[in-house]
């Protein structure tokens, strides 16, 4: 006899993920069983070039952020991902990180799956290998639009659509997950550079503007955008 515990810690991973969604018990199971749990702190690298891995992540819980390293040392943010979705190393999917670090920004929980296991239980599956290839085509046009912002936005419009784009991305309230007034944001002024593409000291004079001008509050470690419609103003 299966204890039904067992499995739900199993699926738990799985659960709510968008390319999932409606997929039977005995799928999400079988589904589980090749993609174990595994957890990471914030700030630990999933990959990096000199520790590649040909593997596919599917985020349950945290922020990770998909980031390259120039010759002279710029990072520029290529993705973030939020939970629900997939990211990693895997030819068979198109994706080609060899050359990508991958940070997490919070702690974070992701089920990992093999390359033979995401050929067997994914790409065999029409409706599981159509919404993968939806995400991939949508992430290929939102680092379009980064590489666009990176040229032709100022400091401030970057650190603001960087704000916005985070905002929109955190997951709608329910149940479990009761909604805020106004949506806050888990990052450090040094994060949140990183991810606008400046330095840590321009990145906190923004901020400080900002909330003088009472566009968002600022805490330790946390940022509580006050009027997300004059932040997307700002962000051009």
């Amino acid at each position: 006899m299966i204890d039904a515990g067992l499995d739900a810690e199993k699926t738990w991973c799985l659960a709510e993920v968008d390319i999932f969604c409606d997929l039977s018990e005995q799928e999400m199971q079988a589904i589980a069983a090749a993609a174990p749990m595994k957890t990471y702190t914030a700030g630990d690298m999933l990959y990096s070039p000199t520790q590649p891995c040909e593997v596919l992540f599917i985020l349950k819980k945290g922020r990770v952020r998909i980031f390259r390293v120039s010759a002279d040392g710029r990072a520029l943010t290529t993705a973030i991902i939020t939970p629900g979705t997939i990211f990693g190393e895997m030819v068979l999917l198109g994706q080609r990180m060899h050359d990508n670090y991958a940070e997490a920004l919070d702690d974070a929980v992701v089920c990992v799956m093999s390359r033979a296991d995401v050929h067997r239980l994914l790409l065999s599956d029409a409706r599981i290998s159509a919404r993968i290839t939806a995400i991939l085509g949508s992430r290929l046009a939102d680092l379009e639009q980064r590489l666009s912002d990176s040229v032709f936005k100022s400091v401030a419009q970057r650190i603001a659509t960087t704000l916005v784009t985070l905002t929109t991305a955190q997951p709608p309230a329910g149940p479990l997950r009761p909604g805020t007034r106004h949506p806050q944001i888990a990052l450090t002024h040094e994060q949140l550079a990183a991810l606008a593409g400046t330095s840590r000291e321009t990145c906190t004079k923004v901020l400080r503007e900002y909330a003088d001008r009472d566009l968002l509050r600022l805490a330790r470690g946390r940022i509580t955008v006050l009027d997300p419609a004059r932040l997307k103003d700002e962000a051009g």
